[in-house]
């Protein structure tokens, strides 16, 4: 179960399933980063069948186009959501729903964010609202 506790349902029309739902595909932002960081290439295992064969490079070049497409997607869904929720502090917003035990004291003691506890969680609320709004 996560640190965040859900968004109020009657204020927010997000239920708890909802909320986890968005919580958790947030928490995937870094690896999605990182596969898009470190998963260049192209080369595949070879399969042995018996029958000819042609290279199919492009068959596995257009995959690896259409996944990287779908991951930068989804983080720059993530990204845009964060600087909607709050152009200002929108890093802070990011590193907090990417993350998890990232909540106001570690950003105010390791990132000195700029703004007070309660504006803080205002806007994260208001972040995962939008993600609702937006994700299908």
């Amino acid at each position: 179960m996560p640190n965040v506790r859900p968004l109020n349902q009657n204020k927010y029309q997000i239920s708890k399933y909802r909320f986890l739902e968005i919580y958790n595909f947030c928490l995937q932002y870094n690896e999605w980063k990182d596969e898009l960081k470190y998963n260049t290439h192209t080369v595949g295992a070879q399969e042995i069948t018996g029958m000819p064969f042609g290279t199919e490079k492009s068959d596995s070049t257009a995959h690896l186009a259409m996944k990287r497409a779908e991951l930068e997607r989804k983080c720059q869904l993530i990204e845009r959501t964060a600087m909607e929720a709050d152009s200002e502090i929108y890093p802070y917003i990011l590193k907090a729903v990417t993350n998890e035990h990232v909540g106001y004291n570690y950003l105010q003691t390791i990132m000195d964010i700029p703004c007070s506890r309660n504006t803080f969680y205002d806007r994260r609320r208001k972040f995962y609202y939008l993600m609702s709004m937006k994700k299908i």
